[in-house]
């Protein structure tokens, strides 16, 4: 009998794209068999934590304001302190995921500050796996990957429209960060290491 693996997707949204994102993303993870995942707003798991622990990953999303994450995920990552003194985390998988209105919008800070809450934890970080998708003269908007990040997934939506102006490519490299994330899951024996 194979053993369900959770996955927990943590997130913050200003205006609701990153929370697209999210949904983007679990829905990429839930895809993978005996995957179970669920989204956690970042302001409501920073009164416990704990919530957490049963998490076989953690895969963390925030807008990217001003270069950096939203203050209510920074929130979130300093409540976890004392699962961080305990090392409660430790060998867990981790990736991360931002967006802003800005093609570049310094989102590569902002999940490089979600590497390192990751890093401080002991966890394991994943990150996209994917070629840039828009780096060549074949390359187009509606490609994987568009905005050419490595390191977790990134999208970019206009300041000036909701939802609507959110490109599919970008929610399709969210799911397949989840994706990718739930396979490492299956796989993983790390755990506490």
């Amino acid at each position: 009998m194979t053993e369900t693996r959770s996955i927990g997707v943590v997130y913050d949204s200003g205006y609701g794209h990153t929370a697209a994102q999210a949904r983007a993303v679990g829905e990429g993870a839930g895809s993978v068999p005996d995957i179970d995942v669920a989204l956690y707003f970042a302001e409501e798991v920073a009164t416990d934590p704990h919530q957490l622990d049963h998490c076989d990953a953690l895969i963390f999303g925030t807008p990217t304001y001003m270069g950096s994450g939203s203050a209510v995920f920074k929130a979130f990552m300093e409540a976890s302190s004392k699962i961080w003194l305990a090392q409660g985390w430790k060998g867990k998988l981790a990736a991360g995921f931002t967006n802003s209105s800005g093609h570049s919008g310094d989102k590569l800070s902002t999940l490089t500050q979600l590497w390192l809450f990751a890093m401080q934890h002991g966890m394991v970080w994943v990150g996209l796996g994917l070629l840039d998708g828009n780096g060549r003269s074949t390359g187009s908007d509606s490609a994987l990957n568009r905005l050419g990040a490595y390191a977790g997934a990134m999208a970019q939506s206009n300041s000036d429209q909701g939802l609507e102006g959110m490109r599919d490519s970008d929610l399709r490299t969210a799911a397949a960060l989840g994706e990718r994330v739930a396979h490492h899951v299956v796989s993983w024996q790390g755990g506490g290491q």
